[in-house]
């Protein structure tokens, strides 16, 4: 009789806890659904022109699948922009020489699986005819994936110990003795984001730099780039933390906004490829922080951009900072009219 009343209190007490039934049920199918979508979608069709195709060869190839400019400059432009995977030119020889964007491993091969079927009849060593425009020919998965992986592991680092450190403001009473007191609601929120920051930041750059130079993961723009995606990346994590927690009342119902708010992330973070992904889901992308910091670290350290060809992604980034803090200031007032 013990155990079975033991047991009953256990489910009723469960059965109470609406986020705790939530997270066990409805969580798992959630991320089940996204790695359905994401592995059953179909494969990359990557996109690849030729240029300035010889007239003799232009009736003995196939080129239907093919876009087509008049020349190289062009043809890069179009690379830069994104609307390009690859291009081929022909020398006097008939031989292709094959220009690649190069940041992701399994688009190159896919464009040199492309360019392959031009020459059906014919085995041909195309890897020794490719040029890249970024990466090399010794860029690996992980060097593709490495700084969507940065940016996922400082994200979700920073978003645990803010958003739990905020909540034990709560729930120790420093937060309503504060609130008590003739401080401003904003004034307290750039405080916290202040003090946690600063604490996240060393992390963050001590997570970049093991990334980097211990790792050796690729590097071919500024550290210091990598630095200032990775901060404003972190204030993003930290005042998303701080918001999320004022709607917690324990470390477990903050630990259960994890697989809601930011494994979903990964998924359309650039880890997979986006444009295999059903349009009616990946419109979800543009909406979540990691999806600019994983552009802008792969645009630093695969691409080599610069400052200035960050600034968009960093803006958004600053964007959903203040954001989420001036979300911070309206939670924060149901406290003080407790």
């Amino acid at each position: 009789m013990r155990i079975s009343g033991f047991v009953v209190r256990i489910i009723r007490q469960l059965f109470r806890d609406k986020r705790t039934l939530a997270l066990m049920f409805l969580a798992p199918l959630l991320i089940l659904t996204m790695l359905s979508l994401v592995f059953s979608s179909e494969d990359y069709e990557p996109k690849v022109a030729v240029v300035d195709v010889p007239q003799p060869l232009q009736a003995k190839l196939d080129l239907d699948d093919f876009e087509r400019f008049e020349n190289k400059d062009e043809a890069l432009s179009a690379m830069k922009d994104g609307d390009l995977d690859g291009y081929v030119t022909f020398d006097d020889s008939k031989t292709p020489d094959i220009t690649v964007e190069g940041s992701d491993p399994s688009v190159n091969g896919a464009v040199l699986k492309k360019v392959q079927t031009l020459f059906p009849s014919q085995s041909m060593n195309l890897a020794d005819s490719v040029t890249f425009l970024y990466g090399n020919e010794d860029m690996g998965m992980f060097d593709s994936f490495g700084p969507v992986l940065l940016g996922f592991f400082v994200f979700f680092f920073v978003f645990l110990v803010s958003g739990v450190s905020f909540l034990r403001e709560r729930t120790t009473g420093t937060l309503e003795r504060l609130l008590a007191s003739p401080i401003k609601i904003w004034e307290m929120v750039l405080s916290y984001v202040i003090g946690f920051g600063i604490v996240t930041l060393l992390q963050a750059a001590l997570i970049s730099w093991f990334s980097i130079y211990i790792l050796d993961m690729m590097m071919a723009g500024s550290f210091f780039n990598v630095l200032i995606v990775i901060v404003l990346l972190s204030f993003t994590a930290l005042t998303l933390g701080i918001l999320l927690s004022a709607f917690a009342k324990n470390e477990l119902q903050m630990m259960q906004f994890i697989p809601i708010v930011v494994v979903p992330q990964i998924f359309f973070s650039g880890l997979f490829n986006l444009d295999t992904i059903s349009e009616w889901l990946s419109w979800v992308g543009p909406l979540t922080p990691l999806y600019y910091a994983a552009g802008a670290l792969r645009d630093v350290m695969i691409r080599g951009f610069g400052f200035g060809d960050l600034l968009f992604n960093l803006s958004v980034l600053a964007g959903f900072s203040l954001l989420f803090m001036i979300l911070n200031v309206a939670a924060l007032k149901k406290y003080r009219k407790i």
